[in-house]
This record gives structure tokens, sequence and C-alpha cells, in this order.
């Protein structure tokens, strides 16, 4: 699906490691526009798209380091950690932009992170938890980004869409956990 766009990025010189650092780059400049919202509401629209291009580049190192046969550990642990630090950002600057009720903030923050560390978890124990939940990382970009699109014509949008966003991310958390329960009490009943 992406296999054209990785090809122009792997032909213009783009490593998966430097499309990732790209992709950091673009959640702090999301970060940063959502912080000087003040200046000019149409700011949370055009963090938005940053944050989504920032998506967008995640998605393509990976396809890069695929279709390249450059995947390695340490590209998959870096892809990761970063995408960490880019949730972080962005949730950081919308709660101290006062976009958002600092504790749903906080919430939302505290559940998106643990989405991710409840599956790297789950899968260092040899549990898939790949499309497990309805939080992942895709679903919750566009979930902020739909929020922040409405921000210019209902200013609370993006305070709802950070209420969704703690409410699906530890529901999403609380279904990983409990079928990790479930199938780690199965496989322990079989040996």
């Amino acid at each position: 699906m992406l296999k054209t766009e990785a090809r122009i990025l792997h032909n213009a010189g783009m490593t998966p490691n430097k499309i990732s650092i790209l992709g950091i780059f673009f959640a702090a400049l999301a970060g940063c526009f959502f912080l000087t919202w003040r200046f000019n509401h149409a700011f949370v629209p055009l963090a938005a798209i940053f944050f989504l291009v920032s998506g967008f580049l995640d998605t393509l190192d990976g396809t890069v380091a695929r279709l390249y046969g450059e995947a390695t550990i340490v590209g998959g642990f870096f892809d990761s950690l970063l995408d960490r630090y880019a949730d972080a950002f962005v949730l950081i600057a919308i709660i101290v932009a006062g976009l958002c009720d600092p504790l749903w903030g906080a919430v939302a923050l505290v559940g998106s992170l643990l989405v991710s560390y409840s599956r790297a978890r789950a899968e260092a124990a040899g549990l898939k938890m790949e499309t497990m939940g309805l939080a992942e990382r895709a679903e919750r970009m566009i979930i902020l980004a739909a929020g922040s699109f409405l921000t210019p014509f209902r200013f609370e949008a993006l305070s709802w869409s950070i209420i969704v966003l703690a409410a699906l991310t530890h529901f999403t958390v609380m279904h990983r956990s409990y079928y990790f329960y479930k199938n780690t009490r199965i496989a322990e009943s079989l040996n």
C-alpha cells in the first residue's frame, strides 16, 4: 500500500531510522503548534496535520525497513521509543496549552503509554497483541486529529476527544490484560 512512498523516500537516501527521526520532528512541531494556539486558533488544526504526518512517517519507516531488508531489532526498538515520545509530546502540549482538562489529559497520556506497554509486555511473553483493542496508535491519532480539526468551530471538541481517548485507551488496556490473563492461564493449564 505504501510501497510507492517508501521507494521515493529510499531513493532519496532516507533510511528507516532517518524517517523515524523525521517523524519525531513533525510530532514535536505538532506539539509546538498546540502550545501556541492562542496566537492563532488555526494552529490547532495545523498541529493535527503535523501529527498525522508524523504518524504517516512512522508507518513508512517500517515499510522501508521491510522492503529493503533493513529491519533490525535496534531499529524496531528505536522506532517504538520515538513513537512513545511523539505521543507524549503531543498530549503534554495539549494539556499545557489548556486545550483540555489537565486530569483528563493525564489519564489519556497514561492510557496511551499503557496501551503500548501492555502490547510490548505481552509480546515479550510470547503472546501477539497486534490489533487487540480499540485504541491502537492509529486510532488514537485519528481521535486527536478529529477533535483538533473541529476545535475552530467548537472549542471544546479537542477536550471531548481527550476524554474519549482516555476512556478508550484504558478500555484497551483492560481488554489486553484480560486477553493476556485468559491465554496465559490456558497455556499454563496445558503444561
